[in-house]
């Protein structure tokens, strides 16, 4: 069962111990065949794949999970994701169809009303036992004992080029090492261009252009060609940071659907596919 406890806004990090967690049966669709199975040909791979999870429906009631509910399963059978609030990891043990969980950690962060009423609805459901999985084309459907069921979607990884990256936290590497997410105002995003050869987008307050060259892992950004406007001090600080990208070369990485640039001088750029 889901125990309440006194949620630290720090994000620190405690050691849980749940008999099942159902976003683990994800991965049991993988398992080998065990003799004496029916099985029909494999089933839709589910490790490896960001499975977002769509809703909870608890003794026939349905509830919407909010954005950025999901988990992923690796081939080792390593589990992380989000709850809808609090972010987690996991070992799962496999038994045909069905999953246990252990050695899981999440944090304790707090939030919102909402997402943390779903957060409690879909840790109730998924510590209730073992679960089962049912995995039809992008869809994973996990059930209870009791019949109750959380309901996923396979989310397909973003690519560099061609999508909107939203800026959303900007910091900076070495002694002085800190991140912190944009002020309210802020929606600097930055899109690049195969064909061109080049990164356009706003870097808070005005419009950028600039020659981007990708290389193994790399970014070249060049000289910035920018519109002139004014605008809040925060947002000029947002952008003046963001400027730092410029005319020099970044290391960049890209986990899913977030892409992280590091530049030469210590800045630190994390941004979002937009949805």
């Amino acid at each position: 069962m889901y125990r309440k406890r006194q949620l630290d806004p720090s994000g620190k990090t405690r050691r849980l111990t749940l008999t099942a967690v159902a976003l683990l049966p994800l991965a049991a669709a993988c398992g080998t065949d065990r003799s004496g199975s029916a099985s029909v040909g494999a089933p839709p791979p589910v490790t490896g794949v960001h499975w977002n999870v769509e809703s909870v429906t608890v003794d026939g009631t349905t509830h919407d999970a909010p954005s950025g509910a999901h988990v992923t399963i690796d081939p080792g059978g390593r589990a992380q994701g989000n709850y809808g609030c609090n972010h987690f990891t996991a070992q799962a043990e496999f038994d045909g169809d069905r999953v246990r969980l252990g050695d899981a950690t999440m944090t304790e962060m707090a939030c919102a009303d909402e997402p943390m009423a779903f957060e409690r609805t879909l840790a109730d459901t998924l510590a209730a036992g073992a679960l089962t999985t049912e995995v039809t084309a992008d869809r994973l459907t996990l059930t209870t004992d009791a019949g109750d069921t959380v309901r996923l979607t396979e989310e397909r990884p973003a690519e560099l080029y061609g999508t909107k990256w939203n800026v959303t936290a900007l910091g900076a590497t070495g002694a002085d090492s800190t991140t912190s997410s944009l002020p309210g105002p802020a929606a600097p995003h930055l899109t690049f261009d195969r064909k061109t050869g080049a990164v356009s987008g706003n870097l808070g307050c005005n419009q950028v252009n600039a020659q981007a060259t990708v290389g193994d892992g790399v970014i070249t950004l060049g000289t910035p060609s920018t519109t002139r406007m004014m605008c809040d001090a925060s947002l000029m600080d947002t952008e003046k940071a963001l400027l730092r990208l410029f005319d020099a070369t970044a290391d960049y990485r890209l986990d899913h659907r977030t892409l992280t640039l590091t530049s030469e001088n210590g800045t630190t750029v994390t941004a979002v596919a937009n949805q």
